[in-house]
């Protein structure tokens, strides 16, 4: 094929050679030819593609750079969810993560474990049809991603076509800048007299999501993989993780060199120890060790719970610590009006960043650590968790300082502060009135998560709100406006492009962009406009909950508190929370507003009950407590509401059965003392095969 006439022949030959070659150069780090070979052999490629256009296929070497910038990134949802790890910070949680495995599975022996390095990188998911890498995504929210397949393709690292693959595979990993590579790029930047990056995992995210695929392949990102999901009907060629992982490095994935396999939890902490005395040999940034059970079939029976598998644990070396000067004590008003004082701190590099500020959570903290202006203060930072300020060296402290007292009036508004009896939170009563609760208000509402309004940043919303400068800002560089255009939610659907292009910095283009933003929101999933409101203790979850439940925007607003009781892990705070929120006024006029305003969320289609069950499921109220040995919690609410059965978050003299597993706690009591009938796992096996039998279902 070398020396073939056949153009098609040619490009063929030289596609598997320039594919060979980046192989042994970027995942083996073993040079094949030497560069200018390659460059030769790449530029008849391109060449022979430009003289024959019909040759030209996006698997092809030559289309990893220079593909044309994207205006935007698509939202790609994941086939299956890209769960989250539960993490453990000692010893003690890992001996109790192997037990509660072991106990789980029924096994006397130890458990074989595959452990590998947890990269400090970026999530991703590649998909592969009939072995053509044809989708890359970003992790996003677990439920679905941003596209970034342009820019996916520009890494080396990553195969565009592999043989012998199932019809449809996803392989899924980590997205990191290696140390070296992060050094040469700074050095360029500095060069260039232009910022910086702060630590690799930043430059390597702010890197893949270039709206310009030529950008991202000159930072030289790489990728290792980590976990596999097969097509419906496809048998994986291996029943162990760790044989996954050896399958993937022979389709020439690159699969950490430092992964391994290990017995029990001794192993456990020993390649824990290992690894965390290797960490800074490393070639990448690492901030702790991932544990899974090496068994596929185990990690089937194990299961799920909430958003993390029983299987896996991420085990996090300690947090990092440094010593700085507080150099004052801001209060932040939040979207809830909640005051927090802030430490304002002389800049400390701690945990891969360098830290200017950090939480001191509430004036009870700030007592009980009896920190003050001026002293020198224990910093710590945590992987993403913010930054807080652990405790003072008090034989640093200088002479005349005093303590901290929560002003009486909120510093944006001058409202009245109060902290309710019971809480250690002092609240602004300002309201939307409040400039900082309508800036973080709306923040909140145009976030990803919620509502998803590209361009509503924090500069724009200060100038429409009236501003209310960030902490740490000079207030004279964002004057309050004397007429805000924006005072709840409900306004931005009124925003036309020309009062946004009168502001300050917004063009006419940005202008017109973020009115398209704003009316492309206009059909939310009913999820997202619930949690977009900012009801207090709703998240992200509890929102999908509350729309799966209810179906509807006006049922969940007549919602009593003991029909919230009936949504799975809705408690009675949450449930008060939510119907105090749909009682007040203000409100409702909001939602009104927003109703009128053209913003229709998407009815959900409630899950459709088997008919009968005689009384043994539907109808009838199930609370989940504990860890059941067989079945997730999902799994075990699944299969009660098909059998027209509820599950619900807390136990009432409503409830009809709760059903304990393992380390069951105060739910079981209640339930005792309420004398509802308490059930295993098998006695709700035997309900849903009575109703199954009463419905004609073998």
């Amino acid at each position: 094929m070398a020396g073939s006439d056949d153009p098609a022949s040619r490009v063929a030959w030289l596609r598997q050679e320039l594919h060979r070659h980046s192989h042994a150069y970027y995942v083996l780090d073993a040079p094949s030819v030497p560069d200018a070979e390659y460059d030769r052999l790449f530029q008849e490629l391109e060449a022979l593609e430009r003289m024959h256009p019909g040759l030209a296929t996006p698997d092809s070497p030559t289309q990893r750079v220079g593909a044309a910038p994207s205006s935007a990134f698509a939202t790609v949802a994941h086939r299956v969810p890209m769960l989250s790890l539960n993490n453990a910070f000692s010893d003690e949680e890992v001996i109790a993560f192997d037990r509660r495995a072991r106990e789980a599975l029924g096994s006397d022996g130890p458990l074989g474990y595959a452990v590998e390095p947890k990269f400090d990188g970026l999530a991703v998911s590649l998909t592969y049809i009939d072995g053509r890498f044809v989708t890359g995504a970003t992790r996003g929210d677990g439920e679905a991603g941003e596209d970034v397949t342009a820019n996916l393709r520009t890494l080396q690292a990553i195969p565009l076509r592999i043989e012998l693959a199932p019809p449809l595979l996803e392989v899924r990993g980590e997205v990191l800048m290696l140390r070296r590579d992060f050094m040469r790029i700074n050095d360029a930047q500095r060069a260039r007299g232009e910022r910086e990056f702060v630590n690799p995992r930043n430059a390597a995210a702010g890197s893949l999501r270039q709206l310009d695929p030529a950008v991202t392949a000159a930072r030289r990102l790489w990728f290792f993989a980590y976990g596999v999901v097969a097509g419906d009907n496809v048998q994986l060629p291996a029943d162990r993780h760790s044989a996954l992982m050896d399958w993937l490095a022979s389709l020439r994935f690159p699969v950490t060199p430092d992964r391994a396999t290990v017995n029990g939890v001794d192993g456990l902490l020993g390649y824990f120890r290992d690894i965390g005395a290797r960490r800074g040999m490393l070639p990448y940034d690492i901030d702790g060790v991932v544990y899974k059970v090496d068994s596929i079939a185990d990690q089937q029976r194990l299961g799920f719970v909430s958003r993390a598998p029983r299987f896996a644990l991420a085990h996090k070396f300690p947090a990092e610590e440094a010593l700085t000067e507080l150099a004052g004590i801001d209060v932040q008003v939040g979207r809830t009006g909640a005051l927090t004082p802030v430490a304002r701190l002389r800049p400390v590099f701690v945990g891969g960043v360098t830290v200017t500020n950090a939480t001191l959570h509430n004036e009870d903290e700030v007592r009980r650590k009896d920190v003050r202006v001026g002293d020198v203060v224990v910093v710590r930072r945590a992987g993403d968790v913010i930054p807080e300020v652990v405790r003072i060296v008090p034989e640093r402290r200088p002479p005349g300082t005093t303590a901290f007292t929560m002003p009486g009036r909120c510093p944006v508004c001058g409202s009245a502060v109060v902290k309710p009896d019971g809480e250690a939170i002092s609240r602004c009563t300002g309201g939307l009135f409040c400039a900082a609760q309508r800036k973080q208000a709306l923040l909140h509402f145009a976030s990803r998560r919620a509502m998803d309004i590209e361009g509503l940043g924090e500069r724009l919303v200060d100038q429409l709100v009236g501003g209310a400068p960030a902490p740490g800002d000079d207030a004279g560089l964002a004057p309050a406006q004397a007429a805000p255009l924006v005072h709840t939610p409900a306004d931005l659907y009124r925003l036309t492009a020309a009062q946004l292009g009168g502001l300050e910095r917004m063009a006419e283009k940005s202008a017109g962009n973020l009115v398209a933003a704003i009316d492309a929101s206009r059909r939310p999933a009913l999820s997202r406009l619930v949690f977009a409101l900012g009801i207090r203790n709703v998240g992200e979850t509890t929102a999908r909950d509350l729309a799966r439940h209810f179906g509807t925007l006006e049922a969940l607003m007549c919602a009593t508190e003991p029909e919230l009781l009936q949504v799975s892990d809705v408690g009675p705070v949450v449930a008060q929370s939510i119907a105090t929120f749909f009682a007040q006024p203000h409100n409702r006029e909001v939602i009104d507003a927003l109703l009128q305003a053209g913003v229709q969320p998407q009815p959900v289609a409630p899950v459709p009950a088997v008919a009968g069950g005689a009384g043994a499921v539907a109808g009838r109220t199930f609370v989940l407590t504990g860890t059941l040995p067989g079945l997730a919690r999902d799994e075990a609410r699944a299969l009660i509401e098909a059998s027209g059965g509820k599950v619900a978050g807390s136990v009432s003299k409503k409830t009809d059965y709760v059903v304990a597993g393992d380390e069951a706690g105060s739910k079981l009591e209640k339930a005792r003392a309420l004398g509802v009938a308490v059930i295993d796992e098998a006695g709700l096996q035997a309900l849903l095969q009575q109703a199954a039998k009463a419905d004609g279902v073998d």
